[in-house]
């Protein structure tokens, strides 16, 4: 052997003195300190800082757990360690033990989320399929039982190692907390925090064999499928509206007025007809209970219909009970037969005749309904025969 290889084997010999663990990454739970082929000399000085947990594994069973502070390491304050025979050399002789710290900090902003919908049977929309996601905070609650059941022999263990299994763990206890809290798709929003704290108890029955407790919990958002959504975004508008059959009878006169307004020929006029028949059907939809109903109501009793909303009224009534508009509407006569026409009426109802003022075939002059001649030149009016024959 060369005297570099013997100074090389005196320095992996030598006695560790001090023993610490500065953590300088955000996700490490658990970290093996180099002791291999090394020996810790009897009173040596062990360190353990805040959110820090020291555990000294002896002959592979977890002899002693240490927390915050400073220690000598000897007999006095390792008895476990003596029990299991750490000591056989006597107190002034070095020994073998692996040594692992453990965080013990909370872990924070740790994401969780379903993969799969999740199906529940919903009051309102029946079956549906739910997803949902949000974070949680969890920390080693046991430093022991972390490397009994989950670390082993790992030297270097972080949140990675086990974010899976957690995930899956927190995924079924969530399904299983949403069946038995039955909460209806219409409330899940205002129940979040009620929804995180049930899972976080049922989580942390679970996450007890592992050593780890999870300290915060929670759902950030539960969606529902697209359909379901369109459902209740629907029923919110109904909800807003108020009365659905007004609201169509609106839409209905503005698709008219929109129609009427179309004064293009050709393709125009072509829609234009179109949209009046699509417009005939929807009011004929809209008012068709009501002109059913305007002659008669329930037992037979006589009603008359508004001439302006069509909604039905006394017989008696001057004014509508619905839109406040007078009920009696004009009488004029006719200028041809004179019979009564409303008033504004541009045709004859009986003979057809316009009810508009005629012009002056010679001098173009406006003249009165029913005139014979012109106030302005004298002409006399030819008459027409009715329209119709």
């Amino acid at each position: 052997m060369g005297i570099w290889d013997k100074v090389k084997e005196e320095a992996l010999n030598q006695f560790i003195e001090v023993i610490e663990w500065l953590d300088e990454s955000k996700d490490t739970i658990l970290y093996r300190f180099p002791v291999h082929g090394q020996e810790i000399k009897n009173g040596a000085q062990l360190i353990v800082r805040e959110s820090q947990a020291a555990v000294f594994v002896y002959e592979g069973q977890v002899a002693d757990v240490f927390g915050p502070g400073k220690y000598t390491i000897d007999g006095g304050n390792t008895p476990i360690l003596t029990k299991l025979g750490a000591w056989k050399y006597g107190f002034n002789s070095p020994f073998k033990s692996e040594v692992y710290f453990v965080n013990t900090k909370q872990f924070t902003d740790m994401k969780w989320g379903t993969s799969n919908p999740i199906m529940l049977r919903d009051n309102d929309f029946g079956i549906v399929r739910l997803r949902a996601f949000g974070a949680y905070s969890m920390r080693v609650a046991d430093p022991s039982t972390f490397i009994k059941e989950v670390a082993g022999t790992n030297a270097h263990f972080d949140t990675e190692d086990i974010d899976v299994q957690l995930k899956r763990a927190i995924v079924t206890e969530f399904s299983d907390a949403l069946g038995e809290m039955k909460i209806p798709a219409l409330d899940l929003a205002a129940q979040y925090k009620e929804i995180g704290d049930a899972i976080r108890d049922k989580i942390n029955l679970d996450f007890k064999d592992y050593g780890l407790e999870v300290t915060k919990f929670y759902v950030e958002n539960v969606s529902l499928p697209k359909e379901v959504e369109e459902a209740m975004d629907k029923r919110a508008s109904m909800g807003a509206l108020g009365d659905a059959q007004r609201y169509a009878q609106f839409q209905a006169a503005d698709a008219m007025r929109d129609a009427a307004q179309n004064e293009g020929g050709g393709a125009g006029l072509g829609a234009g007809l179109g949209a009046g028949f699509a417009v005939g059907n929807q009011m004929a939809n809209a008012f068709g209970g009501q002109q059913q109903g305007s002659g008669q109501q329930q037992g037979g009793t006589q009603t008359a219909a508004c001439p302006n909303c069509g909604k039905p009224n006394s017989p008696e009534a001057k004014f509508c009970a619905e839109c406040g508009g007078k009920m009696e509407v004009a009488k004029v006569p006719c200028v041809k037969c004179g019979a009564e026409l409303r008033e504004g009426a541009k045709f004859c109802s009986e003979c057809g005749s316009t009810q508009e003022k005629q012009k002056c075939s010679n001098c173009q002059a406006e003249m009165a309904p029913g005139a014979k001649f012109c106030a302005e030149c004298g002409t006399k009016v030819e008459e027409s025969a009715p329209e119709g024959e």
